[in-house]
């Protein structure tokens, strides 16, 4: 059946795709707006990061793993938004998920004009401009000052996959219209045979020609870092979601990225510090005195953003990926998970499913510093997650690539542990390089089965890259032994809950 057309609802007055000065110049009447020194505007929420206990699909049938709303309770929330739209000043902002012709999908935010940040910031992550004929197949109705009393923080983000809108109550948070519009497009990348990966991808030029990375990982656990760190001159090409299609094929998502910004500095992340410090970039909850930027206060929030176009820097999103190389799995970890390790079959996509990590500020304080497991380390794929783990798998094996596991954290224990060890981005970059230039060595994990770094270009710490060695030199053998036998009872529980997922996967971790 055709998906029945949507219209917006009515509203007092409507500002229609404005320029990128109009919509600037409608942020900087917000009374929580700031300019500051590099000519940009900086805005402070109240709503610091994205609202999961709020996030409900509207189904009459839930699947058991997504908060779920009936159509008719939808009904009267749509009804109560459409109401308070009309009493208000709205900003359209139209553009694409995606920039190829046959394979971008149009798209539509419609938010208050009183949170213009929202636009201006969303307006730098869609494609565009808008043809003539554009019809949205997706829809982001965002009322960032009407609550939803009754939801957990009288907070209400409304998910109608069917129907291709998704409605916002009570968030004045950026992320919840980011999002809004890619977890809708995650469906439409299943439906069409391929997966949605929550992943930041770029091109490494090598004497062998260029390899394409993609990397998976959860908001806040180093995988903008990691695709903007430069390995032989390397352009980004996508910051947080793509699309691996059945061809092999990978398409890009965005226009621009939107990034943590603490600890933030030009030696470590040139490129995206240099981004954010200019006058087309928009700062969210960015720590300010005066006109001055801090992006290592985090007395309000270590969860400061900011988006910015790809156009303010040298990037390859322009380019056209028919094929990926390699792949990065995120776990930002701090106890026996190594700097790197190769994972091969079933085993890469059961490390896939496990989605393993420490979760961070981006994902709210519910999440913050807790062991998280997260499928596919994509918190915003709006059906069974069964479904990742199995499409991943078929993929691989009929696009193989190689697939890596990368601790962007710690080895051997937390930071107040002496005896610990932290992964730099210094580490983090040399395998990289080493990944793309086939450099480096590697020998069976007698504990995990994987492959894990005997030598690394550039880099001279194997205690790093073999916890067990940093674990027996310390004394803690038995420590370390104990943490194994755990950590695989508890992966083959976890796998074991998804019904359908294929034996071959939760095999590989046991």
């Amino acid at each position: 059946m055709a998906k029945m057309l949507f219209r917006l609802p009515q509203a007092k007055r409507v500002i229609a795709n404005p320029s990128p000065e109009a919509v600037k110049e409608l942020a900087a009447k917000m009374p929580t707006a700031r300019p500051t020194k590099y000519g940009n505007l900086n805005v402070q929420t109240q709503v610091l990061a994205r609202s999961k206990r709020s996030t409900f699909l509207v189904t009459d049938e839930p699947d058991g793993q997504n908060q779920a709303l009936s159509t008719d309770d939808a009904a009267k929330w749509a009804e109560r938004q459409d109401q308070y739209i009309a009493g208000q000043e709205m900003v359209v902002i139209d553009g694409y998920i995606g920039n190829d012709p046959e394979f971008r999908t149009p798209t539509r935010l419609y938010v208050e004009a009183a949170n213009a940040n929202i636009a201006g910031m969303q307006r730098q992550l869609y494609f565009g401009p808008p043809e003539d004929d554009f019809e949205p197949e997706l829809t982001v109705i965002y009322t960032p000052n009407l609550k939803a009393d009754g939801f957990p923080d009288d907070r209400l983000i409304m998910v109608d996959l069917e129907q291709g809108v998704t409605r916002v109550f009570n968030s004045d948070y950026f992320g919840e219209s980011k999002k809004g519009g890619l977890r809708m497009w995650n469906k439409l990348v299943y439906d069409r045979g391929g997966l949605p990966l929550h992943a930041g991808c770029k091109i490494i030029p090598t004497e062998n020609g260029d390899k394409v990375c993609l990397t998976v990982g959860l908001s806040g656990t180093g995988k903008t870092t990691t695709t903007f760190t430069k390995q032989n001159g390397s352009l980004p090409v996508q910051d947080d979601f793509v699309a691996w299609m059945p061809d092999g094929r990978v398409y890009v998502t965005e226009n621009g990225c939107f990034a943590k910004t603490y600890g933030l500095n030009p030696e470590d992340e040139p490129t995206i510090y240099g981004a954010v410090t200019q006058p087309d970039s928009y700062l969210e909850n960015v720590s300010q005195r005066g006109d001055d930027v801090d992006f290592y206060d985090e007395s309000y929030t270590q969860n400061g953003r900011a988006t910015f176009p790809f156009g303010v820097i040298e990037s390859a999103a322009d380019r056209e990926i028919d094929d990926a190389h390699f792949l990065l799995i995120l776990n930002r970890n701090e106890n026996v998970i190594p700097a790197v390790a190769k994972l091969v079959g079933p085993q890469a996509a059961a490390y896939f499913m496990l989605g393993e990590t420490k979760g961070t500020a981006a994902g709210g304080a519910d999440e913050a510093g807790k062991s998280l497991r997260v499928p596919g380390t994509n918190p915003f794929f709006p059906m069974l997650h069964d479904l990742q783990g199995n499409r991943f798998l078929e993929l691989l094996e009929e696009h193989p690539l190689e697939v890596y596991l990368l601790n962007t954290g710690r080895v051997g224990g937390p930071e107040e542990d002496e005896r610990s060890k932290k992964v730099r981005i210094k580490h983090s970059s040399a395998i990289v390089k080493g990944i793309a230039e086939g450099t480096i060595e590697w020998e069976r994990d007698p504990d995990f089965g994987y492959l894990v770094a005997s030598a690394v270009p550039g880099m001279d710490d194997i205690e790093v890259l073999q916890p067990r060695k940093l674990y027996e030199r310390t004394g803690r053998a038995e420590e370390y032994r104990a943490q194994v036998e755990r950590l695989k009872a508890e992966r083959t529980e976890f796998l074991a809950r998804f019904g359908s997922l294929s034996a071959q996967i939760v095999a590989a971790v046991s």
